[in-house]
């Protein structure tokens, strides 16, 4: 952004001057940081925030602006998308995938959310950016800013004293909006720079700088009437000069020659404009089209000119102070002057205008979200009326409708509505329009309306392609709805019509087949996927092939048959390999292939999978894909006893960008390990923030969340309730297995521990059922440690606590060995107890589960038994004997310079996971930068990597 600092505009700005430098300075130093300014508008924000940022060139730091604009309010992330300048002609890989994403070359099933999916692109590519410099990014004027926008903004000031990020919004009091409420709120308040009215005295310096002489009374009595804003003033001396209503005294006093002056600020800015020429008029009107910033190139275009012919007009704009530079464009000085270029216009010819300017843009070939963006405009009539929508526009929606629904949704719903209503009913044109509106109105979370518009134009629909993706947007409603079966009787008539290709017949058999799965008739959705694969196979659809191997392989998995999904997710992940477009269902297939392998106690292939999942989801920017992947990888290595990592993990994502079941499973892992960590407040935090996704979820089943509720009652001395916490969960649901069995261990324990001796039976057959004729590991040795405490048989909690090893599932194996001393010290056999007890504690140990070592050293106390000499000692909970060796490692890398990217790529984890862990680091050190923990790391010897 160039800096235009009018003269004098810093007058009675020092204190804010000085906070603002210190920040920038403490970033050139490696330092990160965030700032809200807010004030009226004219106070002089901008002016501030542009003569700081204009000395980070010379401070090695680079600079990005972005600016919301009322105008572009409907179009998701557009300040940071233009601050960013991420449509300008990179090779940055990142960049490129930004663009494509909102080109709609990226594809994803349907319902992805492209702004989240945007969002997650923007954050790395900060954090890449902040790695090559010190990064300032400005968004001015959030309150015109869109949801997305604001939200993000919050995401990246939490994360800005992890990088080298200084991160700076300004805004106004009004409008107050929610979100910019909850972000006032979420802002520290030392991070809250509130621009009040200039002093008296600070108003007379800013007179008599622009005016060029000591001001007398008269004229500072004219000046108050501006109530300290500084654009007021200014504009109101400039007025005065250009009226020739000032004159400088032989004593250097400046007063007035005659009484004319703008009663207001808005006439002084028509006093302004009003000096300039009708042919420059005529460019700003253009410009003020198209909002407050604006590309030369686009101006040209929407005035049919070329840009040299517009050099003179721009220059005399600049002169007058109307126009001034904006990052590689220009910009209104301020928002005030563009609207009164814009209010000044009648509404009929603006809108005309609008539509004028779409279809030139259009033409040129702009991205369509800058093209909706003057067409929004356009069918805005009188008083909310809607205008006609005309050929040109109908044609035009027919061919960008699927970039503008993954882009902004909700744009795209508003205007094709009205193209479908201006289309004839029956036509192909009109049958197109419908079925994209219902796309658009389902990912906008409006079901019945995108129902209603799919069943419509089912009666006309000719086309295949047309058929499939009704039947396709239908099917997705009524599954959301719990109404799947509704979808079967018209799949059925589609696949009856004459004349369907293969490619089609394929396709509608794979919704259908889903549509059974979904449903829970694994038997029927089998036969069905069979039959589309068939039909796909003839079609050579890779699409369908991928989708019907899915549906089949999903089927095995879910009857527990996961040696035989194996090879079906294999067959799915090499027909989806070589197709960019179905890079959504390949990270599905390889998530779900790794839960598989999980689920046999496979875990270093499972992990292996899931980080490959990982990793490809963060670089296409599927973000429901990459929420998974992490909660895969979390689960594995929560199951595996890597907590730490696995806590960096499930945390790597906002709980917001999870469905809600995942949600609570991650924060149910989160809470179960604090809990064995004695972090008891933390622990009751997770649980809290788990409530509202479990009340969207209903009875569902959640096996993590269930435990950390009965560890929750365990911990308040409530055996009972702990137990009823989780058989609770278990009533009714014996045939959903993987979720029962990770239950049945801890219930059969306080069954035993309550005297609940049938309960016990009971779900000790509930897990001999599980292990039949199974050789998991994990779920033999649920059934030897079930019965091991039901039958107080030591031998066997011994062989329980062998295949959990054998599992690789540490919490279990620590458990089981735990009861195996127990009932060792029933049977009076000492020397057994002292052996299974050490190596209990020595396992929780290793684990940081501080409550279990704790609780189990007492109870063995009690019978004389203690730690032995060589067990290790509880891990330190802060400094630097607290980091765990990944930590260590990340903090090595810190040391060498090297940015989360970076040691993302050495160590083959995600960015998000490497600033998660940073994250720790920071808090165990108890320091505020990465400056601080390099230093803390230079002072240590660091093992070699």
């Amino acid at each position: 952004m160039s800096p235009v600092t009018p003269v004098g505009a810093l007058i009675g700005r020092d204190g804010e001057l000085a906070l603002l430098t210190g920040l920038l300075r403490e970033l050139s130093k490696g330092r990160g940081g965030s700032v809200l300014i807010e004030g009226e508008p004219g106070i002089g924000k901008s002016t501030l925030v542009r003569a700081v940022v204009a000395e980070a060139p010379v401070l090695g730091c680079q600079v990005f602006w972005g600016t919301g604009d009322e105008l572009g309010q409907e179009l998701p992330l557009l300040p940071v998308l233009d601050g960013l300048r991420v449509r300008e002609p990179s090779a940055n890989p990142r960049r490129n995938t930004i663009t494509r994403l909102l080109r709609g070359e990226i594809a994803a099933d349907r319902g992805t959310d492209v702004p989240a999916a945007l969002s997650e692109q923007l954050l790395a590519l900060v954090t890449e950016e902040c790695a090559v410099r010190p990064t300032v990014l400005v968004i001015d004027d959030l309150q015109w800013a869109d949801h997305a926008s604001v939200a993000l903004w919050g995401r990246l000031a939490r994360a800005a004293r992890q990088v080298p990020l200084l991160l700076v919004g300004m805004m106004r009091p009004a409008p107050q909006r929610d979100d910019l409420l909850a972000l006032r709120r979420a802002v520290d308040e030392d991070a809250r720079l509130q621009l009040a009215a200039l002093t008296e005295t600070a108003v007379a310096d800013l007179v008599a700088t622009l005016a060029g002489g000591t001001p007398d009374d008269e004229l500072l009595r004219l000046a108050g009437g501006a109530a300290g804003n500084p654009l007021y003033v200014t504009e109101l001396v400039a007025a005065l000069a250009r009226s020739s209503s000032l004159t400088i005294t032989d004593t250097g006093t400046a007063a007035l020659a005659n009484s004319s002056a703008p009663s207001s600020l808005s006439a002084a800015i028509a006093d302004r404009l009003d000096f300039v020429t009708g042919p420059v008029r005529e460019v700003l009107r253009a410009a003020a089209l198209l909002g407050m910033d604006f590309a030369v190139p686009d101006l040209a275009i929407v005035l049919g000119r070329g840009v040299t012919d517009l050099l003179a007009a721009v220059d005399e704009a600049c002169a007058v102070g109307v126009l001034a530079e904006s990052g590689n464009g220009l910009g209104f000085r301020h928002p005030l002057i563009r609207a009164a270029l814009y209010d000044d216009m009648p509404a009929p010819l603006r809108a005309a205008w609008h539509r004028d300017a779409g279809r030139a843009l259009a033409a040129a070939g702009v991205p369509p979200d800058r093209v909706a963006r003057q067409l929004l405009r356009a069918v805005d009539g009188p008083g909310g009326a809607a205008e006609p929508i005309d050929e040109w526009m109908l044609t035009w929606l027919t061919g960008a409708a699927d970039s503008l629904i993954g882009q902004a949704p909700g744009v795209a719903a508003e205007l094709l509505s009205r193209a479908v209503a201006s289309s004839p009913v029956g036509s192909a044109q009109h049958g197109r329009l419908a079925g994209r509106l219902a796309d658009a109105l389902y990912r906008l979370g409006d079901r019945a309306a995108a129902e209603q518009v799919a069943i419509a134009a089912l009666e006309y629909a000719a086309e295949s392609d047309l058929l499939v993706d009704l039947h396709s947007t239908l099917a997705q409603c009524r599954m959301l709805d719990g109404r799947s079966a509704e979808s079967l009787a018209t799949l059925d008539e589609a696949l009856a019509a004459p004349g369907i290709s293969a490619r089609h017949r394929a396709r509608l058999l794979v919704i259908a087949a889903r549509t059974h799965s979904i449903l829970g008739e694994l038997d029927m959705a089998d036969r069905v996927a069979t039959s589309a694969l068939e039909a796909a196979s003839e079609a050579g659809d890779n699409w369908a092939m991928g989708w019907a191997l899915l549906i089949m392989a999903l089927g095995a998995h879910m009857r527990g048959r996961m040696v035989e999904a194996l090879p079906l997710y294999d067959r799915a992940l090499a027909v989806t390999q070589a197709d960019p477009a179905l890079t959504d269902l390949r990270l599905l297939l390889q998530i779900n292939k790794a839960v598989a392998l999980a689920n046999l106690d496979r875990y270093e292939e499972a992990l292996a999978a899931a980080r490959q999942a990982r990793y490809l989801a963060d670089q296409v920017g599927t973000v429901m894909r990459l929420a998974q992947a992490h909660g895969a990888l979390g689960q594995f290595l929560f199951e595996t006893g890597q907590w730490d990592e696995a806590l960096a993990e499930v945390k790597a994502l906002n709980a917001d960008l999870k469905e809600p079941a995942p949600a609570c499973n991650e924060l149910g892992i989160a809470a179960v390990i604090s809990f064995h960590r004695d972090e008891v407040a933390a622990a009751r935090e997770h649980l809290a923030a788990a409530v509202p996704y479990a009340q969207r979820i209903g009875h569902r089943l959640v096996g993590t969340l269930a435990l950390a509720r009965s560890l929750d009652c365990e911990h308040a001395g409530a055996p009972a309730e702990a137990l009823a916490a989780l058989t609770a969960e278990l009533d009714g649901n014996t045939e959903e297995l993987e979720e029962i069995e990770d239950l049945l261990a801890d219930a059969v324990r306080l069954a035993i521990e309550t005297g609940d001796l049938s309960t016990a039976q009971t779900l000790a057959g509930h897990a001999a059922t599980l292990a039949a004729e199974s050789e998991i590991p994990h779920r033999q040795a649920n059934v030897l440690y079930c019965r091991g405490l039901v039958e107080h048989d030591a031998t066997g909690l011994l062989a329980a606590a062998e295949r959990y090893a054998d599992a690789s599932r540490p919490l279990m194996n620590a458990k089981a060995l735990e009861a195996a001393a127990t009932e060792f010290v029933r049977a009076d056999d000492r020397a057994q107890a002292r052996e299974a007890f050490s190596r209990a504690v020595e396992m929780y140990t290793t684990l940081g589960a501080a409550a279990d070592v704790a609780r189990v050293q007492a109870e063995f106390r009690g019978h004389g038994i203690r730690r032995g000499p060589h067990s290790k000692h509880r891990r330190a909970d802060s400094g630097w004997d607290s980091l765990t060796p990944t930590e260590i490692k990340v903090a090595a890398f810190v040391e060498e310079g090297l940015s989360n990217p970076e040691i993302a790529a050495r160590l083959l984890l995600s960015r998000r996971t490497v600033a998660t862990h940073v994250s720790h680091i920071l808090k165990k050190l108890g320091v505020n930068s990465r400056t601080d923990i390099a230093r803390e790391a230079a002072l240590r010897t660091i093992a070699p990597r």
